[in-house]
């Protein structure tokens, strides 16, 4: 396994990240504690929850069984960078939603009785909240960071702005502020390249795509189709997007049957080789998926294959392949 720094912090880990967001609705926890065991078989150190999944408010299911994992012992915490994250609503009750100084303190705090450890190890904005001010924000986060309740923090979701807005206010505290951001990032959706990729290289803050296979439309859908497999991407919204970039697809399906590798493996390999991306968020559902995930950092794509995905996925703007403002003006 290969190890990287999470943006400019000191921490190391792996450049594949365990999400976990399958625990609980799609995977039972048996499997679910054999996926993570599996992980630290393999060397990834790297796992991301949040309050919210498990998607029953209020419950934290998903981190329920992470923290009943750990219980477990056998170093599987000291061995781990826990990652989750806050914003959700966790009731009906109008404070324990966003990103108040009240419901970060509550957050925190429930998320640490159900993760079943002391401290987590990078603590994320689930979605920026524009009506908080980042004084509020983070005083909050110093006091779990002098607490020892929390080590890092991290967002999710913000624009390149924000990114900056964040920094500057941290700056201004002689807080470290953020050392990544998570955001949907993929061949089918390269927004972020415009503000948040250049925001995130200047202030040194690391990059963890979600949805790095844009719902399954990246892991081969229109071959599984023709096989008679299952695939998410044939249902609802994952079903549209496939519609509508049919030719995309299977233009891209059709080179990495000429490079005589699995499409999942090829999209994986492309995020990788993006500036400032530490590590996507790989969400396996089964430990025989997480195994076959592995061999996408073992692929190095040729300046001739990156040229290629690029006119099969052209990044956005007419100028393309540019940050804003050169992406779209002179």
């Amino acid at each position: 396994m290969d190890y990287t720094h999470l943006g400019r912090s000191g921490l190391s880990v792996s450049r594949l990240c365990l999400g976990t967001m399958n625990f609980g609705p799609e995977t039972d926890e048996p499997d679910s504690h054999a996926i993570m065991d599996r992980a630290h078989d393999h060397g990834i150190n790297f796992f991301d929850t949040a309050n919210v999944y498990g998607w029953k408010q209020g419950e934290g299911i998903t981190e329920q069984i992470i923290g009943r994992w750990f219980a477990q012992g056998g170093g599987r915490r000291e061995r781990t960078v826990i990652a989750t994250k806050l914003y959700g609503s966790m009731s009906d009750w109008p404070n324990d939603t966003f990103l108040s100084a009240r419901n970060i303190r509550h957050a925190c705090d429930a998320s640490l009785r159900r993760l079943q450890t002391d401290h987590i190890d990078l603590y994320q904005m689930h979605h920026v909240d524009r009506r908080t001010p980042w004084e509020e924000i983070w005083e909050a986060m110093e006091v779990l960071h002098a607490q020892g309740k929390i080590l890092y923090v991290g967002s999710s979701n913000f624009a390149g702005w924000h990114l900056a807005q964040a920094q500057e206010a941290a700056k201004a505290r002689h807080f470290m502020g953020l050392v990544s951001e998570q955001s949907i990032y993929n061949l089918l959706n390269r927004w972020v390249e415009l503000e948040v990729l250049p925001a995130a290289e200047h202030y040194g803050i690391g990059v963890v795509p979600w949805s790095p296979l844009m719902g399954g439309l990246l892991s081969g859908a229109l071959r599984k189709a023709r096989d008679g497999g299952g695939s998410r991407s044939g249902k609802g919204r994952s079903a549209e997007l496939l519609d509508q970039h049919r030719a995309a697809v299977l233009e891209y399906e059709e080179l990495c049957a000429e490079l005589e590798e699995d499409p999942a493996h090829v999209g994986l390999a492309w995020l990788l080789s993006r500036p400032a991306v530490t590590a996507p968020i790989i969400g396996p559902r089964t430990t025989e998926q997480l195994d076959g995930t592995l061999r996408a950092l073992e692929i190095e794509l040729s300046v001739e294959t990156l040229a290629r995905l690029d006119e099969i996925f052209p990044a956005p703007g007419p100028n393309g392949s540019k940050p804003a403002p050169e992406a779209y003006a002179w």
